[in-house]
Order: C-alpha cells, then structure tokens, then sequence
C-alpha cells in the first residue's frame, strides 16, 4: 500500500453503497478497451505525482555538496512538497466535487509538471523549497480524486483490480522518482537528476490525459464550506480517528527521518559507498508491496491493535539493528523499518475507512494530511538530528516516534479491555 491509497477503502464502500442506477452496465469492466484505459491512465498518473513528490529524496546528498547545505536545509526540498501536499487535499477534494474528477486531475498533474520544468533553474535554496511546495500543492489534486473517479466510473465488481493498479503506479512512481533523480544526479549533478525526473513525469502525464476515459457518472454538486467544516469537524471530535491520525503522522515521521537521511549515512564513513550505489537504496522501497497486501492478513489474525504492535516493534528493531557500524546490519534494519511503517501505515489507514460512518472521503483526507505532515516533521527533524550526531540522532528520532505510537496502542488497548469488563458486568 502507498501513501495516496489511503481512502481506497473508504472509496470501495462508498461506490457499493450507491444506487442501483449509479451502478449501470456502462461503468467500465474488465475485457473493456475503456477499462483498460482508465487503468492505464491512472497508473501513469500515479507515476507521475509520485515521481514528482519525491524526485529531491534521492539527491538530498548531492545538493548538499553543491549548494553546500546541512542535511536539514537540504531535506527542506522534500519536506516542502510534502508539506504543500498535505495542505492541498481538502481544497483539490472540494474543487474536484465542484468542477470534476478529471478536470482536476489534470490542471494538478499539468501545474505540477510545469513547476517540475523550472526546478533545474532555481538559483539558491529559497527559490527551490518555494517551487517544491508549490508542486506539492498543486500534486494534490491526484490523491484527492483517483479514488472518487474510480469509484464512480468502474464497475464495484472490477473496483477493488482498479484500485491496485493505481497504488502500484503509486509505488512504482515512489522508487523511480528516487533512483531516476539520485542516479542521474550522481553524475551530472542534481539538476540534471531534477530534468530527467520532470521529462518522465511529464511523459507519463501526457499518457495519462490521451488515454483517461471521459467521466459519464459524475454530478457537479456546489462547494458548501460550512458543510465541510461540520464533517472535518465531526472527524475531529471522533477519539478513534484522531488515534488513528495520529498512527499515520508517527509512522510516516520514522520513513521521513529515515529516508531523508540514509543516503549521507551510506556515502560516510564507515561505508563510503558511491553515490550511485547509495542511491540505489530506494530499491528497498519494494519490501512495502508485500508487507500492505501481508498486513491485511495479519491483521486479520492478531487485530488491528495486535498488528500495530507488531508494526511499531519491526520498526523499531530495525532501527536498533542499523545503529550498528556493518553494511549488513545497516541494510537489514532498514528492510525492518520499511516492513514495520508499510504494516503499519496500511493498517491504520484501512481502518480510518471503518471507523467513518460518513464523510468518508474526508476522513481519509485527513488521515493523508496527518501523514504527510509526519513526513515533513520527521524528515526535517530527523536530518537536523542527524547533522548533530549523526546516524544516531535519527534512529533516536524514529525510536522516539515509535515509542509515541506504542503508547497510544496500549491507551487503546486498555480502553478496550475496560469496555469489555463494563459490558460483561
């Protein structure tokens, strides 16, 4: 599961609970040139977002030695857009109600590819932090409507295939972006990396708008702020959501602190690798594939708190095995910390889904707003740690978030366990 297929529950539920009417044959199915379409057209948008979003991570090193920053200025770059991102999902949802999914989707992935055209330009730091927060302001129009427009426009039957395609577009846009940008900016410096990434994204961006069906079941509805309010409000208020919220920000904060970092780690001492190589670490970003789809099972068997403990304790293990000076140990804690944040991520945001009763697309977008909050706290506040002590300071900075997630599973454990004593009584 990938950060952006947060509401994908909350979507499914939402379309199987729609009218007859709304679930008419002429909804996309599979054997359907449309259907393939749309599928292939979300997918290259989930690309392009995701290469976008996260294009900087993996030359975070690299500006440092050109522009001479610490690793806290230099992780400002991806901090910013997630920062713009989280801030843009509630507006882009709200527009994409008002003037339509794919309208919104592409005035989003275009803006975004535009602003990606000048960041190679950019001539100090400033210039480049503002126009990555630009982009991640404009990318959120994507995360904020896939989901909807799938929901709407394929049949409940095939929603659940649609959607994993999307979120495997999602990860597959997350690692290139990183390699792309890291590896091209290995040898002819970051803003080349920069460039190749804005050339794919907008290539897949152009493949999404020549090949995205056009919507038949959308129905424009106006834009009513107060009713908004009332929801976000409502969810706000809801002591479950809000732990759930606040599991997304901690988990998120660990993968921030973690990722904006690694790369310095991996280029020092006592590794020294190249840049190339140390770059070429995002291909653990695999690891979170298998363990969404095996979260779900475990889940299933230990439930949902269970499996958060399991979650918060891969994590944290695998923090403590990369203090150790040995590549091995290095590489094999970061396998853990990427195992433990996918389990954990995918099992709070399927929840978030559950627990709404209503506005569910709301719920999910706050979820995703606390999620990607945490990345840019951790990722900030993991490398100005790191630059202070070095590796150790972030792993603290991970452990400290775990250990904050851990204490709000075991409050909500104990709120269980007096529920259930009362009821029996």
């Amino acid at each position: 599961m990938q950060p952006s297929s947060t509401g994908a529950s909350a979507a499914i539920s939402d379309a199987l609970a729609q009218p007859a009417v709304l679930r008419a044959d002429d909804r996309h199915r599979p054997g359907q040139r449309s259907f393939r379409r749309a599928n292939l057209a979300l997918f290259a948008a989930g690309i392009a977002t995701f290469v976008l979003l996260y294009s900087t991570q993996g030359l975070l090193p690299v500006l440092s030695g050109d522009l001479g920053l610490t690793p806290g200025q230099a992780s400002w770059t991806a901090s910013a857009a997630t920062l713009g991102l989280a801030l843009g999902l509630l507006p882009a949802s709200a527009l994409s109600d008002r003037y339509g999914r794919t309208a919104v989707m592409t005035a989003s992935t275009l803006a975004a590819a535009a602003l990606a055209l000048a960041l190679p330009f950019a001539p100090d730091l400033t210039t480049l932090v503002v126009l990555r927060a630009l982009q991640g302001a404009a990318l959120a129009g994507l995360p904020a409507t896939a989901m909807a427009y799938l929901a709407e426009e394929v049949h409940p039957s095939a929603l659940a295939s649609a959607m994993g395609l999307y979120v495997a577009g999602n990860s597959i846009g997350g690692m290139g972006g990183r390699l792309l940008s890291g590896w091209v900016a290995a040898g002819f410096g970051w803003r080349w990396g920069l460039a190749a990434s804005a050339a794919l994204a907008l290539l897949a961006v152009l493949a999404f708008r020549l090949l995205i069906p056009a919507a038949r079941h959308f129905t424009p509805a106006p834009v009513d702020a107060r009713a908004l309010a009332r929801t976000v409000g409502r969810h706000l208020r809801n002591p479950l959501l809000l732990r759930l919220y606040a599991l997304g920000l901690l988990f998120m904060a660990v993968f921030g602190a973690v990722y904006n970092t690694i790369g310095y780690r991996l280029i020092a001492a006592p590794f020294h690798l190249p840049e190339s190589v140390a770059a070429s670490i995002f291909v653990v970003y695999l690891v979170g594939t298998a363990t969404s789809a095996a979260a779900g099972r475990l889940a299933g068997r230990l439930g949902r708190r269970g499996a958060l403990y399991v979650a918060i304790g891969t994590t944290a293990l695998g923090l403590l095995l990369s203090l150790a000076d040995s590549l091995t140990f290095a590489l094999l804690g970061l396998v853990l910390i990427t195992a433990g944040f996918f389990a954990g991520h995918a099992t709070a945001s399927s929840a978030v889904g559950r627990t709404a009763t209503e506005g569910r697309a709301q719920a999910s977008a706050l979820y995703l707003i606390a999620y990607y909050l945490g990345n840019s706290l951790g990722g900030t506040i993991g490398a100005d740690a790191y630059h202070a002590t070095g590796w150790p300071g972030a792993a603290t900075v991970g452990l400290a978030a775990m250990a904050l997630a851990a204490g709000v599973t075991l409050y909500a454990t104990r709120r269980a366990h007096a529920g259930a004593l009362r009821t029996a009584r």
